[in-house]
């Protein structure tokens, strides 16, 4: 007993003495920290990897989003998008393949202004016009073969007045052959993500309608859904933002010798409210984009307006007339801009509390500010004041912020969920964290002083812990 009396007392002058000399030691080298600590630097930081916060905001009163049937839509399938959310709005059989006619002709168009854009083609290239163009039939300019016109001219004729052969045109003039431009086609339909689309020529005839000796070996139809419409008409709109340029023309004389110009079958555009006899279907703000009619598609029509900064693309599929479509798509439009709106719920740059900041390693600084990088909008019902925003970050791994940083290096992203009552599915949109400052690499005198901050620091934890 008295032996283990002598080594617990031992033992205790072992762990004091260890203690005395690292405090004698500390108080020699009292400089030391204090240099440290004058960079003001915090000495720990806890990384948030995900975090979910929701707004404790009551919304306040909006409209309530009436159903869908209360409209009485007389179509085979319809959809309302806001393009710039991608939020659907009104979906009847939106996802039912359907022959959509000359709404094919939007795909042509899109490739088409895709090649100029990308410098493979001119506005004012000649395009002479071959044997498959001029025998195109149904709405055309009687184009016969030889004919020379300008990139242009064509484009006119095939979005104004939804010319067959100018379309035909057009594609040989692109891919050399009709059949070559349609795999074109085929593999957009890939890229936007469209489910449904399936081509067999760029004008959007039946089979049986085309010539003969251009016919696909393959005996299908061209087919397209009214959301794979919309989303078509999505990239039109965004990649190539000038499309009313042509599609919101009223008229257009092709040829001196021609009687008549051509008159754009689009009856609702808004120019129309002075002509007698498109007046009673002009919708305001109405520019774009393409109507449709065959025996098996009915009358169809893909549309968009804008109003007060807000872009909607409506679809209608399968009306019974020809002035239906318009009756129709008025109703889809009216739901849409009389029931809803766009909201920044978030401005862009702005700090996210609970991650103002993110650790960095072998900095100046041990930390940096954190922001948003784009500002963040939903479609929410008209009226809505304070919508219920849902929000998740996630950061990226410690380890990979090392400096020097450049101001606006992604640490991490965001996302955003909105869902309101009436509407479809939840919103949602990711945007990045980036830094807010540049943080320059510190020089080695100042991490070595770090270092032994981090040292002393741990010491201490350490002789707390033997007490």
């Amino acid at each position: 007993m008295k032996h283990k009396v002598v080594r617990i007392s031992r033992r205790k002058w072992l762990k004091k003495s260890i203690a005395s000399v690292m405090l004698i030691n500390m108080l020699c080298m009292s400089s030391l920290p204090l240099v440290v600590l004058a960079e003001g630097e915090a000495t720990t930081k806890t990384e948030v990897t995900a975090t979910d916060a929701t707004k404790a905001v009551t919304p306040s009163k909006a409209v309530k989003i009436p159903d869908v049937k209360s409209l009485g839509l007389q179509v085979k399938s319809a959809v309302l998008i806001e393009p710039t959310t991608g939020e659907i709005l009104l979906s009847l059989n939106s996802d039912v393949a359907l022959p959509p006619a000359s709404m094919t002709k939007m795909m042509t168009e899109y490739i088409v202004a895709d090649q100029v854009k990308q410098g493979k083609l001119k506005w004012d290239d000649i395009v002479t016009v071959g044997p498959n163009a001029a025998k195109t039939v149904g709405s055309r300019i009687f184009l016969a073969e030889g004919d020379q016109h300008t990139v242009e001219e064509l484009y006119i004729a095939m979005a104004v007045g939804s010319a067959n052969d100018a379309t035909v045109a057009l594609a040989e003039r692109v891919a050399g052959s009709e059949a070559a431009f349609v795999q074109l086609m085929n593999e957009q339909t890939k890229r936007m993500g469209m489910k449904t689309a399936f081509f067999i020529n760029s004008t959007g005839l039946s089979r049986a309608d085309m010539p003969a000796e251009y016919r696909p070996s393959e005996d299908r139809e061209t087919v397209m859904s009214a959301m794979d419409t919309a989303l078509l008409a999505k990239f039109i709109v965004q990649d190539h933002p000038d499309f009313a340029r042509f599609t919101a023309i009223q008229s257009y004389p092709f040829r001196e010798r021609d009687s008549k110009p051509i008159i754009n079958y689009n009856w609702m555009l808004e120019a129309n409210k002075d002509i007698t006899n498109f007046k009673a279907y002009a919708y305001p703000g109405l520019d774009g984009l393409k109507t449709g009619h065959t025996i098996a598609a009915g009358n169809c029509f893909a549309g968009t307006a804008e109003r007060d900064g807000m872009r909607l693309i409506s679809v209608v599929m399968g009306a019974e007339t020809n002035p239906a479509r318009f009756i129709e798509t008025k109703k889809v439009l009216d739901f849409g801009f009389n029931n809803f709106e766009i909201k920044q719920v978030v401005a862009p740059k702005s700090v996210v509390v609970g991650t103002e900041t993110v650790p960095v390693k072998k900095g100046v600084e041990t930390t940096v500010g954190v922001v948003s990088d784009l500002d963040v909008k939903f479609m929410v019902p008209k009226g809505t004041q304070n919508p219920a925003i849902t929000s998740k970050v996630t950061l990226l791994n410690k380890d990979e912020l090392v400096a020097p940083l450049a101001k606006g290096t992604k640490v991490g992203t965001i996302t955003y969920t909105y869902k309101a009552e009436g509407m479809g599915e939840a919103q949602e949109k990711t945007v990045n964290l980036v830094t807010a400052d540049e943080v320059e690499k510190g020089g080695w005198f100042r991490l070595l002083f770090r270092a032994i901050k981090d040292l002393f620091v741990d010491l201490f934890d350490g002789i707390k812990n033997l007490f």
